[in-house]
């Protein structure tokens, strides 16, 4: 059942098997607020069990543009449209968090992005490839990140 991110009064539902949950849930309301600024978008997130299809589209992307497979165990996804741009989100047990910002008539604005909850390692397969820069949120405290941009089409 898709439920709305609250940023207000942050919580760890759905997330409670990560090791740093309660960052990871700090990580997900800071998205959640960006989004509500930005666009006025209310952040929905369901259960992995529920958002395959979401899921699939995210590994495939990072499969096919830079071989990348993801270890962790995705807890909750999203995807959704505002404006000209697909987003897609996936959060892990791990307290990883990827995104896919996908413009649908510009090719050239299509990015992958990755987050770090604090605490949390650099998880293997992205710790040889990416350089994180570093951001402080008061929902999330330090969140580390990176991302690559792409121009095929999915």
């Amino acid at each position: 059942m898709p439920h709305a991110v609250d940023f207000n009064t942050v919580s760890t539902i759905g997330l409670e098997s990560s090791p740093v949950a309660a960052a990871l849930a700090g990580l997900r309301a800071h998205e959640a607020r960006y989004f509500k600024n930005k666009y006025d978008h209310v952040f929905m997130v369901e259960p992995a069990s529920n958002a395959k299809t979401t899921i699939d589209w995210v590994h495939r992307i990072l499969k096919e543009e830079r071989d990348i497979v993801i270890s962790s165990h995705p807890l909750e996804a999203t995807a959704f449209q505002v404006e000209n741009i697909r987003i897609a989100y996936v959060f892990y047990d791990s307290g990883l968090s990827i995104n896919v910002m996908y413009t649908v008539d510009d090719p050239s604005r299509r990015a992958v992005g990755f987050k770090l909850s604090e605490g949390m390692e650099v998880p293997v397969e992205l710790a040889s490839r990416f350089k994180f820069a570093r951001q402080k949120s008061k929902l999330a405290g330090t969140i580390r990140g990176s991302y690559f941009a792409f121009k095929n089409e999915y």
